[in-house]
């Protein structure tokens, strides 16, 4: 039997998101364009690429689809779904139990630690100790994992919670807060392109987080249907390859 065949059927059955993916021959994949690595806009050619770039159109070949990407955030994640905006999120989405409670995931393809972002000039915070410290300020994005962690993981430094990824950024250069929260993918960008940024590690594991696609509640024959072509990739090496182009192969999941 046909596994595509099989699984359009019970699209059908229950008139959800494979059978209008099918329908309409193209499949809407929301993205977050400024995480490198993973879905990053460059802003001067404004190509997409990343890991989630080359998997979306892979799963879009699988499919026998045309491909859409939907710019979207961490923080309209759950909206952006659930309104139908698009299809599934591809941008490495961490699972949290606080995503967990509006959307559902796929099988993990990358998993990443928590890692920290500070200035050069930052005489204080030298080591992973120093964070955690009455006089610091970490600054995290609305939205993001870092957010929950962190709030629940400081005891005695001032969190600083910002609407975007960038205003964290700001916030370290400028002096005004002295560490902001991230991973691996995204150390790797501020490190390859700012002559400030300098990185913080944690000295054993922190809070490791698997990463994966999500879609909207009530979608199982589609969230099926990607484990399938997510399992194949993983088999067949193109999950492997795709790290390797982006430099990912340290946090990538390939069992």
């Amino acid at each position: 039997m046909c596994l595509l065949g099989a699984w359009a059927g019970v699209g059908l059955a229950h008139a959800g998101a494979l059978e209008d993916v099918q329908a309409k021959k193209q499949v809407r994949v929301c993205i977050w364009p400024d995480y490198f690595g993973i879905s990053y806009r460059d802003p001067k050619t404004r190509q997409l690429s990343g890991i989630d770039v080359d998997m979306a159109k892979l799963l879009a070949d699988d499919l026998k689809v045309e491909l859409q990407f939907v710019d979207s955030s961490f923080s309209r994640l759950v909206e952006d779904l659930t309104q139908s905006r698009c299809d599934i999120a591809m941008f490495a989405i961490g699972i949290t139990p606080q995503r967990l409670q509006h959307l559902r995931f796929t099988k993990p393809h990358l998993a990443s630690d928590i890692m920290a972002i500070t200035t050069k000039s930052n005489r204080r915070i030298q080591n992973w100790s120093d964070i955690d410290a009455p006089t610091t300020v970490v600054a995290v994005a609305k939205g993001t994992l870092h957010e929950s962690v962190m709030k629940s993981r400081l005891q005695h430094a001032e969190l600083k919670v910002l609407d975007t990824p960038g205003a964290r950024e700001q916030e370290v250069e400028s002096g005004r807060a002295d560490v902001f929260m991230t991973d691996y993918p995204f150390s790797q960008r501020m490190l390859k392109t700012t002559d400030w940024a300098r990185l913080v590690t944690p000295p054993s594991t922190y809070h490791i987080t698997p990463y994966a696609w999500a879609v909207k509640p009530g979608e199982e024959p589609w969230l099926e249907r990607v484990n399938q072509f997510l399992i194949k990739s993983k088999n067949n090496g193109s999950l492997k390859q795709a790290a390797q182009r982006h430099g990912l192969t340290p946090i990538v999941l390939l069992d």
